[in-house]
């Protein structure tokens, strides 16, 4: 069979295939009765031929269906007529189909026609392609003849420019060499005023180190004298104010609690008597008053010039230690600066600051003095400076659980009293 008749026959068979029912296909052909026509007529091509040439039943149900689908070529075909206007293709498709009388023979001469009208195209598709490409080949050869002659002429342009261009390199370089000497020449010499000249400043600039050291060391040695002496003079001067101030205000005291009448010097007077000794914070509270009694802490603020030193995040920790620290010290100094203002007591309330990552930004109260501990110093280290810096005999009362600052501060002096005591007095209205 022809191929061009066979692709017919194909064809034909897979557009027809849809239409019968399952159990009239072979069993070679029921995998492809859902695919569309063209997908039958690509994947089942040699599958359809088989069938056809091998089962005469599924060829006659083909023809069945072409018979329904061109009816006046199959009567034709079976009446022994082949119409003049069909396509042999389809002519000698639908015969192999309908096995009509003759139909290898009208096979035969569709693949015949069929060789002849593709041999007939090929020679004229050749005779046009030979056309096209003498046309072409025409064409190319006037190109090239018009770039040849243009390339020549820009050959010559460029003999020319390049000779004038090897005049000038020569030139450039007569004129490159000679600047490239002066430029030694030049470098030479600046090299050797740059060594004098680095010279001359490395020399100069030791001169002003050592002027600025020595300025430096005058100057600071100024300062310190300075300071020396001002801080000298301000704090003797103030140690002295601040004790005299303690005993006018001890006598006064002594005197309200006396309650002394206003008397002139009597001969009794000269009498010897047991002479009233000034009382200290170590002195005060001495009644049965427990520890944590706010009054104790009352009597202690009531002695004139007193010193109330508080180490701060020792009381907030002990007494609301889950809030922040910035919530503990703004607390605490609240009612420190309420306390200070009810006893006119000196108030200086000490935080640690050698773990503080920024500074803190902050106003202390009215009446209280707020200190941080410098770096590599602790809390209690500043305290214990604090209570070094008062002069003897000044009454001073630190607020503190921890034993050793306890200790420490009682050795100067001062007054240890616990956390709690403090606490309980400022929740009292």
């Amino acid at each position: 069979m022809p191929e061009g008749v066979r692709r017919r026959v194909v064809g034909l068979a897979a557009d027809a295939l849809g239409g019968l029912p399952p159990g009239d296909l072979p069993q070679s052909l029921r995998q492809y009765a859902k695919f569309t026509p063209a997908r039958r007529a690509k994947y089942a091509a040699t599958a359809l031929a088989a069938a056809l040439e091998s089962e005469p039943a599924f060829r006659v149900r083909i023809a069945d269906r072409l018979r329904l689908g061109q009816p006046d070529l199959v009567r034709a075909l079976e009446s022994g007529t082949v119409p003049a206007a069909a396509d042999p293709m389809d002519v000698a498709a639908a015969a192999y189909l309908v096995r009509s009388a003759g139909w290898s023979r009208l096979v035969a001469e569709a693949g015949e026609e069929a060789e002849r009208a593709g041999a007939e195209g090929a020679a004229a598709e050749a005779a046009q392609l030979v056309e096209k490409l003498q046309a072409e080949l025409a064409e190319l050869r006037a190109a090239a003849r018009a770039d040849l002659d243009r390339h020549r002429a820009e050959s010559d342009d460029v003999r020319k420019e390049g000779d004038s261009l090897r005049r000038k390199v020569r030139s450039l370089e007569s004129d490159t060499r000679r600047a490239q000497a002066e430029t030694r020449r030049v470098s030479a010499e600046l090299e050797a005023l740059k060594a004098q000249a680095a010279a001359e400043r490395s020399a100069a600039e030791s001169e002003a180190r050592r002027l600025r050291h020595r300025i430096s060391e005058l100057e600071t040695t100024v300062e310190q004298g300075r300071r020396s002496a001002r801080e000298g003079r301000s704090v003797e001067d103030m140690r002295l104010r601040l004790l005299l101030d303690t005993v006018l205000q001890s006598a006064q005291g002594l005197q309200r609690e006396l309650a002394l009448p206003v008397s002139q010097i009597r001969p009794a007077d000269l009498v010897e008597a047991v002479v009233p000794g000034s009382a200290s914070p170590h002195d005060v509270a001495r009644r049965a008053l427990a520890e944590d009694d706010p009054a104790l802490l009352d009597q202690l603020l009531a002695i004139p010039q007193v010193h109330l030193v508080v180490d701060g995040y020792n009381v907030t920790k002990t007494g609301y230690p889950t809030l922040p620290l910035e919530q503990q010290r703004i607390r605490l100094l609240g009612g420190l600066a309420m306390l200070a203002q009810r006893t006119q007591a000196e108030v200086t309330c000490v935080f640690d600051g050698q773990d503080l990552d920024v500074p803190v930004i902050m106003a202390p109260p009215r009446g209280v003095r707020v200190r941080f501990s410098r770096t590599g110093e602790t809390a209690d280290e500043l305290i214990r400076r604090l209570v070094r810096a008062e002069p003897q005999g000044r009454p001073v009362v630190v607020v503190s659980t921890d034993r050793e600052v306890a200790e420490g501060v009682r050795k100067a002096g001062a007054r240890p009293v616990a956390s709690v005591l403090l606490l309980n007095r400022l929740a009292r209205p």
